[in-house]
């Protein structure tokens, strides 16, 4: 990285290397980068995410992004031992000095210093260094607007309620506008559960504390579908932008759709299929898997079902079979274009906020089954606030639990009361991201928060 006439303005990027943070925060620096012509922006990112997110062949090519790779903090002939957060600890712990080595090595390669630092808004400890370097601070906000506030508030939070044990996660957050109807055991673990000196914990609790001194506070989102949260955000951050939803405002991707699932799509009944995904990170328990076969083979209903792994050894024997005239199970599914399908008539998810957007612009209505994080907290808003969605029986899939959601999205009345809200949310997102809309105005204060 030599020392370059061109680039007048050098962005550092910070980016969280697991579950579906790092791919967001590149999608809006890719849409950063054709609106500042004359910025490069470093990506700094473990190899491993880095080498995921990015095609081989953008890094040669592309001169206004460069993917520059930080200590991941796993030791030296470290073998994973198959828990997930191992890693992640490892990471955690090895912040902020693992980023703040690589920007000296890039600041001296280059002869530059940074003009602004981006991250991932969990780095609280962003809010040091760019008072180190003088300059602004813009943090991304992966999740939906209901959970950052709620992890702001943790301190608030814990003194209300104390340390949640099975006897009090039944008590709402009525002290928090907004947030009736929502009960303790909804909000993510890290707030409310146990040792908050935990490194993920920490790392949440440290984020909630910070995030108020960010020069601003970027968030995939459109201020019209929950202003309450909005106008508490505005009021707690020194600027709070809701830009999204990012899926409407990048360059339409070529599709690619290997298995033929559009095309399948084509041949099915209006609003007749239910599409089935659990994000990229996780999948229900074995026994749940195949209550859903059960329920989806019993029940009749068409499906396309996105599964990573061997569908032959997670799924009850013979069902691909039995099913093949109803259904399609893929191992990769290009999930938005099925949401926007007029086929597509439910979608059983994991309830992530990326998902629960793309359900919104899609105009589906979801059957959540939700793991950790802020997804109990996006299925409360989608089911109690927004009438968009349920959450599955008992929160766990049962075959019983299954086929009776299946039947209120797909065949009943108040499954065509869910579209019609639908219809009403999504022309908000849609109108949001137009030249005149509130989400496109935002992006343009972002870009000149940037380049000034």
């Amino acid at each position: 990285m030599s020392h370059d006439e061109n680039i007048k303005t050098l962005i550092a990027v910070l980016a969280f290397p697991f579950g579906t943070h790092a791919a967001p925060l590149l999608s809006l620096v890719k849409r950063l980068s054709l609106t500042v012509p004359d910025a490069r922006f470093i990506f700094f990112n473990t190899a491993k995410s880095n080498d995921a997110i990015f095609p081989q062949d953008s890094i040669k090519k592309s001169d206004s992004i460069r993917p520059y790779n930080v200590s991941d903090g796993t030791p030296e002939n470290y073998l994973f031992s198959g828990n997930p957060i191992e890693p992640v600890e490892y990471f955690i712990n090895s912040t902020p000095e693992n980023f703040k080595r690589a920007m000296v090595e890039v600041a001296e390669e280059t002869g530059r210093g940074f003009r602004c630092i981006m991250t991932d808004a969990f780095f609280g400890f962003a809010a040091d260094i760019a008072q180190e370097l003088q300059i602004p601070w813009v943090a991304f906000w992966t999740g939906g607007p209901r959970s950052v506030l709620a992890h702001i508030e943790t301190d608030l939070i814990r003194e209300k309620l104390g340390v949640l044990d099975d006897g009090n996660d039944e008590k709402t957050i009525d002290f928090l506008a907004g947030f009736s109807g929502i009960f303790a055991s909804d909000l993510p673990g890290e707030i409310i559960c146990g040792d908050i000196t935990s490194p993920m914990a920490g790392m949440l609790h440290q984020m909630g504390l910070k995030l108020p001194q960010a020069t601003v506070v970027v968030i995939n989102s459109i201020e019209e579908i929950d202003s309450d949260m909005v106008n508490m955000l505005n009021s707690r951050f020194n600027k709070f932008l809701n830009i999204g939803p990012l899926v409407l405002t990048l360059a339409d991707q070529t599709i690619s759709d290997p298995q033929g699932c559009l095309q399948w799509l084509d041949e099915q009944a209006k609003e007749s299929v239910a599409y089935i995904s659990f994000g990229s990170t996780v999948m229900p328990p074995s026994h749940e898997l195949k209550a859903l076969a059960e329920a989806l083979e019993t029940s009749g209903f068409r499906f396309i079902w996105s599964i990573r792994g061997n569908p032959e050894e997670k799924l009850p024997q013979g069902f691909l079979e039995r099913t093949k005239d109803k259904g399609k199970v893929v191992s990769w599914a290009p999930q938005l274009k099925i949401l926007q399908h007029e086929a597509t008539g439910a979608f059983i998810t994991h309830c992530g906020w990326n998902s629960v957007l793309e359900s919104i612009v899609g105009g589906v209505p979801m059957i959540c089954r939700t793991f950790f994080g802020d997804q109990r907290l996006n299925m409360r808003t989608v089911e109690n606030l927004w009438g968009i969605g349920k959450g599955i029986e008992e929160g766990e899939i049962t075959k019983a639990g299954a086929i009776k959601a299946l039947k209120l999205v797909l065949s009943s009345d108040e499954g065509k009361q869910m579209r019609q809200k639908l219809g009403s949310l999504k022309k908000l997102a849609c109108d949001a991201v137009q030249p005149r809309g509130s989400s496109t105005a935002n992006f343009e204060t972002l870009t000149s928060i940037i380049t000034h």
